[in-house]
């Protein structure tokens, strides 16, 4: 019997990737291929890239030298988001063989099979108008938590962003269907499920969706990933704050605060209408967790403009930040507003972020020292220590417990 084809993946960027590769991993064992570590030799290369930022490019491209250097016969596929914006760029890098677009990324199992080791990569992609279908995946990786794809695609054509132009249109998995795919994971021995999407309020009935899951035997907690605060209602707040199962822990992208920014940015809500959902969350949820994301150095922002970001994100009573230094995206709105903000000045406001978001997390987590909250720990390959979050996104540190491992624990923080 001929020995399998093995298979190794690296996914670069969000929390839907990785449920992604996760779920083209299934696919290609249930192929008869092994799955190795990404820096073991392997038969084949799968790169699941993002486009978010230049330097997600830029990682992409320094994988396939890695390759190139360790197994130049190997197979190199790309997939993912930055292979349906710039295939034929991809498909010039020396060692790519094969570019998967939005539509063809979930059938890579049929490309395998008939792909060789050749001169030009072959390039399988389309228009994004015509990518419609909605591909359920999840992670599995380990037993604690499970990223769970819900959601794909996009509406919004926030001027910054070039994700409608990768990923399409805003659709749906069934509620049927995402029960389904948790009671799979129930199974699996899954503790934790995180909801994921691109625009993930934009689920066709996600209240219900909520309730439905709150129902369901067998998974003890439950995280929205990120919801734009204009998809936010009172309702989820308030299904949250009396949920046994989902925890108390929102994140709620910003972007800037900067009314005028936001309106270049062509967001779908103003600063007081954040601060609002953010003071509804605390009144009902005290111990409540809020992250935010924000862009530093986008085109227009002046020093008033970041001032008025800072000051407003240093009053607001959130936990932390999650920190993006704005760069050039090719085809989006905002290549074209004026003026550039240089890119020194674009790190230096960076930085001052990210030191809030540090003081944030550290205010927020002395707030809560001597409580005793739920924490769910995952195990550690040492052995001496083991790691896990509270409900409200604390993360602990013990010493190692066999016992303890996947369970959720009473901890003094």
């Amino acid at each position: 019997m001929a020995e399998s084809r093995t298979v190794a993946f690296h996914t670069l960027g969000c929390k839907l990737n990785y449920s992604e590769t996760s779920a083209l991993s299934r696919s290609l064992e249930q192929e008869g291929f092994r799955k190795k570590d990404f820096d073991d030799l392997a038969d084949v290369y799968v790169i699941n890239t993002c486009s978010v930022t230049e330097n997600a490019d830029k990682e992409c491209r320094y994988l396939v030298r890695r390759i190139q250097r360790k197994a130049p016969e190997s197979l190199v596929v790309i997939t993912g988001c930055y292979a349906q914006l710039k295939p034929k760029e991809i498909a010039e890098i020396p060692g790519v063989d094969l570019v998967l677009g939005a539509a063809e990324k979930f059938n890579l199992a049929q490309h395998l099979k008939a792909l060789t080791k050749g001169d030009s990569a072959k390039i399988c992609s389309c228009e994004i108008e015509d990518v419609y279908e909605f591909h359920s995946s999840y992670s599995a990786s380990d037993r604690t938590r499970s990223f769970l794809k819900v959601q794909d695609g996009c509406d919004y054509n926030c001027s910054f962003c070039t994700i409608p132009m990768a990923r399409g249109k805003s659709r749906s998995d069934s509620i049927e269907h995402v029960l389904e795919n948790v009671h799979e994971l129930a199974a699996k021995g899954i503790r934790e499920i995180v909801l994921t999407g691109v625009n993930l309020g934009d689920f066709t009935h996600f209240y219900e969706l909520l309730v439905a899951l709150e129902q369901v035997d067998g998974i003890e907690r439950y995280r929205i990933s990120s919801i734009e605060p204009n998809l936010l209602t009172n309702e989820i707040i308030e299904f949250v704050a009396s949920s046994k199962k989902f925890m108390p822990h929102f994140h709620i992208p910003l972007q800037s605060g900067s009314d005028r920014i936001l309106g270049l940015m062509r967001r779908r809500y103003k600063r007081a209408g954040y601060a609002d959902r953010v003071q509804y969350i605390k009144a009902l949820m005290p111990h409540c967790a809020i992250g935010a994301d924000v862009i530093a150095g986008f085109p227009g922002e002046t020093e008033e403009d970041f001032k008025a970001t800072y000051d407003f994100l240093h009053a607001l009573d959130i936990s932390y930040l999650h920190v993006f230094t704005y760069s050039e995206r090719d085809h989006t709105r905002a290549v074209d507003i004026r003026p550039v903000v240089p890119v020194p000045v674009r790190h230096e406001r960076n930085k001052a972020l990210r030191n809030l978001s540090y003081m944030k997390m550290q205010y927020f987590t002395q707030q809560h020292a001597g409580k005793i909250r739920k924490v769910l720990l995952e195990k550690d390959s040492r052995h001496e220590f083991m790691e896990g979050y509270s409900d409200n996104y604390i993360k602990v540190t013990v010493p190692y417990r066999e016992e303890w491992v996947n369970q959720v624990i009473d901890w003094t923080l």
